[in-house]
């Protein structure tokens, strides 16, 4: 499969001559999945999915990812799902990273391609087929849509990344950018899903402490990110998991861009009881 800015290769298995010795690592506030360690032998397949399998980077798990799971999934040439969401209470976002698809949502088709953006709201009819003659492959994000009453569901969204104007970090001139794919005001939304992108030597320059949880899949260059008390290398192809509070900062360490897909919670009022539960 042909690299592009969003797919960073994966897969295989390193030679026997190889050292152990990597960047992997799991911490009570953060974990790093470098490329690397993404091999053949650490997939999954899942339930009626054909010529399908999934590196699972996030799941619900105590220690772990407390709001979302994230799948890196590839799908052969005529692989798909007519029943590819269990769980009703799902939402999901579903984005490119290499080859080509066909998303069928609420009965209208849409060609999908390297940098597409599907939103998939709770109790969405949708299939997903790789009509193409390559491999595909694409990220998978769910979540346990968290209902308010008196607000309606948010609507379904297929566009892509080039039909969103970055908009700049404050003070940064476009150094830091966010690529947003749903307003950060309306309310519907329970988590979005962005792109962030730094020119090279661009910096997160304070330690973010917030509420929001993180998934965080490297798309494309590398940097030097600040987890918790640690700074630690990071390259395209690496995926972070950040809990709530984790402080974070980075450096992008060029030559190109930094650029990652940015999971986080949003617009909820913070659960009373442990996991929403009656005390």
């Amino acid at each position: 499969m042909t690299a592009s800015p969003y797919n960073p290769p994966c897969g295989g298995l390193p030679p026997q001559t190889a050292l152990m010795t990597g960047r992997a690592v799991f911490t009570e506030a953060y974990a790093v999945i470098p490329r690397g360690v993404m091999s053949d032998i650490v997939t999954s397949v899942l339930p009626f999915w054909e010529g399908a399998r999934a590196w699972m980077l996030a799941r619900p798990l105590s220690g772990f990812a407390e709001t979302f799971a994230q799948y890196l999934m590839e799908l052969a040439p005529g692989g798909g799902s007519e029943r590819p969401e269990p769980d009703a209470r799902a939402e999901g976002v579903l984005f490119v990273a290499g080859g080509t698809l066909r998303l069928v949502l609420e009965g209208r088709a849409h060609a999908l391609r390297p940098g597409s953006y599907a939103y998939l709201p709770p109790g969405a009819a949708w299939s997903l087929r790789n009509d193409g003659a390559a491999p595909a492959r694409f990220h998978w994000i769910r979540k346990a849509y968290e209902r308010v009453p008196g607000i309606e569901l948010p609507p379904a969204l297929v566009t892509h990344e080039t039909e969103v104007a970055p908009q700049a970090m404050p003070g940064t001139d476009g150094a830091w950018a966010t690529t947003r794919f749903v307003s950060p005001e309306d309310v519907r939304y329970d988590m979005h899903v962005n792109i962030v992108t730094f020119r090279p030597g661009a910096s997160i320059p304070f330690e973010e402490t917030h509420v929001m949880e993180h998934g965080l899949f490297v798309l494309e260059g590398k940097a030097v990110y600040r987890l918790n008390r640690d700074w630690v290398e990071v390259e395209a192809g690496d995926f972070l998991w950040l809990r709530a509070y984790c402080p974070q900062a980075c450096y992008a360490g060029g030559p190109g861009p930094f650029r990652y897909l940015l999971y986080k919670d949003v617009n909820r009022h913070a659960a009373l009881a442990p996991f929403g539960g009656v005390r």
